[in-house]
């Protein structure tokens, strides 16, 4: 008798930001060159959440949040927040593996996030005030 389970379905690391700021922008585009393979494999994706902006509703995201700190949705379709985002990232890059395991590291987590979140608030608050929107 064959198997009646489906395959299960492998969700790619979904990464949402904004391509409005300069720096996210310029930030994903610097790891999506260093991950050409997974994306063009569909391991791993990045999306301009100006273009989807109630993309992640279901998750109570709004368009400010994720203009704020990266937003993600993981294979599993978890959503991952700010420097959780980072991480998974890092992880899945090829030669920074490293930095997800040093700023990923417990103890060290909560300093990472803490300091993800204060830079991201001022970024946030210069964006609003160039109009960046």
């Amino acid at each position: 008798m064959a198997d009646s389970k489906a395959p299960a379905i492998v969700r790619p690391l979904t990464v949402w930001y904004n391509t409005k700021c300069p720096v996210c922008d310029a930030g994903i585009r610097h790891q999506r060159s260093k991950l050409l393979d997974a994306v063009k494999a569909g391991r791993i994706e990045f999306l301009d959440i100006n273009l989807q902006p109630d993309a992640l509703a279901r998750f109570g995201a709004s368009l400010d949040d994720i203009r704020r700190r990266l937003h993600a949705t993981d294979e599993s379709g978890r959503l991952l927040v700010g420097a959780d985002v980072a991480l998974a990232i890092w992880r899945r890059t090829p030669r920074q593996g490293w930095i997800a395991s040093l700023l990923g590291a417990p103890g060290v987590i909560q300093l990472t996030r803490f300091g993800y979140d204060r830079f991201a608030d001022v970024l946030f608050a210069w964006n609003k005030r160039k109009g960046r929107w």
